[in-house]
């Protein structure tokens, strides 16, 4: 009986979809860095980028989701550059081409939105937007992607490769968690409404692109945006996480100006010693990040079922 092998199967994602492929009674192996002895799917234990890959894994594997990788969003990550480059890209290679060799039919690539390049304001990005990828993060994943690619022209194996915007659903983690976080406990302050758009997606609507671009072979050796379809101000998004923990949305707000001359101020102070707020925060925080998946909708047919006000108790 043919398998699926899912890096990262304990993850925030790989969870999801493996709860969705147990549905279907699909048989599942699980790279992982740490086993869970309460969890009766096959487990691997391997720290990508790290440890060899165990030579059996491939074993029956029609398709592989790979979707371990270095997701740190930080401002200054140079001291880790070889970090990201190993477990990004080295061991993203090295995994490929042992599947390949094993005769593994599909390898599904979980890479990110930052691949493409610096979000521009006022503009939804799509595929054919490329430019400089952002940070060591987003060149990692671009330089990721170019070598799936080609090994993917240079052989049978399907290559797919999905590019997530901000992934959101009840576990979240990152910086949406940080701010849900903050949120519960009060101290994070209620945001002003700026207007900008930022794109999202439910994690199960994630899984569900993932399922679709395994069994649809148009999606070979693409790259495809992952949405929601919605476009969401930060304003919104502090609204849906406080009706997602019952709290009572404050009738005051922050003003903008606050914000961006708190920026100004992180600025000049990380000169000379580290401050939590500077531009880069402002932008992460206030900015837009826009991005379009109409490929994936015209090419796949997908079209998500989630947004972030669907069900709020459900997307954080």
């Amino acid at each position: 009986m043919s398998k699926v092998l899912i890096t990262g199967g304990n993850g925030f994602i790989g969870s999801r979809l493996c709860s969705e492929l147990s549905r279907s009674n699909r048989v599942i192996k699980k790279l992982v860095r740490k086993i869970n002895k309460n969890d009766s799917l096959d487990q691997y234990k391997c720290n990508l980028g790290f440890d060899k890959v165990p030579e059996d894994i491939f074993d029956d594997v029609d398709t592989v989701f790979h979707l371990v990788g270095v997701t740190h969003d930080v401002n200054n990550a140079s001291k880790l550059e070889s970090h990201y480059h190993d477990v990004n890209v080295v061991a993203t290679e090295q995994l490929v081409i042992a599947a390949e060799k094993k005769g593994v039919k599909n390898f599904i690539y979980i890479s990110s939105v930052k691949a493409g390049g610096s979000a521009i304001f006022g503009k939804c990005m799509t595929e054919e937007d490329q430019s400089e990828p952002e940070g060591i993060y987003g060149r990692s994943k671009r330089e990721a992607e170019i070598r799936l690619l080609e090994i993917g022209k240079e052989s049978e194996i399907n290559i797919s490769i999905i590019r997530p915007s901000l992934v959101y659903g009840r576990g979240v983690k990152g910086n949406l968690r940080q701010m849900l976080l903050g949120i519960k406990k009060g101290w994070f302050p209620p945001l002003p409404e700026t207007g900008n758009r930022r794109s999202m997606i439910h994690v199960d609507d994630l899984v569900s692109i993932l399922l679709l671009a395994e069994k649809d072979k148009r999606s070979k050796g693409e790259i495809f945006i992952a949405t929601d379809g919605n476009y969401y101000s930060s304003k919104q998004i502090y609204r849906a996480m406080n009706q997602s923990l019952n709290k009572v949305i404050k009738n005051w707000e922050v003003p903008n100006f606050f914000f961006i001359a708190l920026a100004k101020i992180g600025n000049l102070i990380n000169i000379i010693i580290p401050f939590p707020f500077d531009s880069y925060r402002y932008q992460k925080l206030l900015g837009d990040e826009c991005f379009s998946s109409k490929k994936l909708q015209t090419t796949l047919g997908f079209k998500a079922t989630h947004s972030i006000f669907s069900n709020p108790l459900d997307s954080f």
